[in-house]
């Protein structure tokens, strides 16, 4: 009886069925980051909703909308009668946790404890707000973009609010805007304003303020979170979003050119910073809790840069750097380049990089007059 032996592959068939399987993981791979990239996305945009039915659901309730920064801050040491957060103010994310089915965190915040000061066991300063750092350390999943990759192991938050158009044209022009000026409390109730020119528009913003239309008007956006690591410029538009970068171009805040050509010339500046110039920040999204008046970086951001842009200081008000009358754009890692951003419709949209510089700053100003094409953005 004769024997019939199976035919084994050659070495050279293996390769071919290897290399084969190799073209096609090729091929699929990026289709299959793609559709993963655009269910981050869609995730993200969900949570810029739920921020935006929030704003809502204040304004019935207060008939306002949450202040950019509760300032100055309601926490008082009880020997000065001073405040006590540090010359930080609270954040409108704080303002809106009942609204976003966080109402155990914001019941358990002791508003005179404060939101901000030394860290534990650091006492060089405010230490009261040490009865808030268990709420406060808190993750809310609600403020992440799960295209960020974090890198700091903290309270983080991916959105910001929007604060205006290009601060040295017309201050405060945003969505959200501090309660009162940047001031030195000096006695109990006593604050003296330090008197900048464009920060005497600070109050309270109602939805009839917003004259230019609630979808015209940009909302929240989302930005890259910082981190503690060194950041240099030069060393890629991803590694730049985690950092804020210093310029020449500081000017005396009390002397400010209000003209849109010193915003152009400031962007060139800007973009020019040489390579290897060291970021004074990366502070920014690393305490949800706490804003400031008189910075950009916490909690907010501005409409001078084009999303994705470079973060730039203008006014060298001290060694951070985060200055409101700088750039302080969204940021992102989504794919195609672009952000995420809540209107103060409750809309979400997508605002690619690439968005007319103009029309941007539009965008950002509640009550500017500037006639928008509903196609141009």
């Amino acid at each position: 009886m004769r024997l019939v032996r199976s035919r084994g592959f050659t070495l050279i068939e293996l390769l071919v069925v290897i290399a084969i399987i190799a073209v096609l993981v090729a091929l699929l791979l990026p289709a299959v980051q793609s559709a993963r990239e655009a269910a981050r996305r869609s995730q993200c945009a969900n949570n810029l909703k739920q921020l935006g039915l929030s704003v809502h659901n204040y304004e019935s309730a207060y008939q306002c909308l949450p202040s950019g920064s509760i300032y100055p801050c309601p926490a008082l040491n009880f020997a000065t009668g001073l405040p006590s957060c540090w010359g930080f103010g609270v954040s409108p994310f704080v303002s809106i946790l009942p609204y976003i089915e966080q109402g155990t965190i914001f019941n358990n915040y002791n508003v005179q404890a404060g939101v901000y000061g030394s860290y534990p066991p650091n006492t060089s300063g405010p230490i009261t707000w040490w009865a808030n750092t268990t709420v406060f350390n808190m993750q809310v999943g609600l403020f992440l973009c799960p295209s960020d990759n974090k890198i700091l192991r903290s309270s983080l938050s991916n959105y910001v609010g929007n604060m205006g158009g290009p601060f040295i044209l017309n201050g405060y022009s945003g969505a959200f805007s501090p309660l009162n000026p940047p001031s030195t409390p000096v006695s109990l109730g006593v604050n003296t304003p330090w008197g900048y020119p464009q920060t005497q528009n600070a109050g309270i913003v109602t939805l009839a303020g917003i004259q230019d239309g609630t979808s015209n008007t940009g909302l929240w956006s989302e930005a890259v979170t910082g981190n503690s690591l060194q950041v240099r410029a030069g060393t890629g538009k991803q590694a730049e979003m985690r950092g804020f970068f210093p310029t020449t171009f500081a000017t005396n805040p009390f002397n400010l050119i209000q003209a849109p050509q010193q915003v152009i010339l400031f962007l060139a500046g800007c973009n020019a910073v040489p390579p290897g110039t060291l970021a004074t920040s990366t502070q920014r999204g690393t305490s949800w809790q706490m804003s400031m008046p008189y910075y950009a970086n916490y909690s907010m951001y501005n409409h001078v840069a084009q999303p994705n842009g470079r973060q730039c200081s203008n006014v060298a008000i001290d060694n951070i750097g985060l200055d409101i009358y700088g750039a302080s754009p969204p940021t992102s890692m989504h794919s195609p380049g672009g952000v995420n951003m809540c209107m103060c419709d409750g809309s979400v949209r997508y605002i690619k990089d690439q968005i007319q510089l103009y029309t941007w700053w539009s965008i950002g100003t509640r009550a500017g007059n500037e006639p928008l094409d509903a196609n141009s953005f």
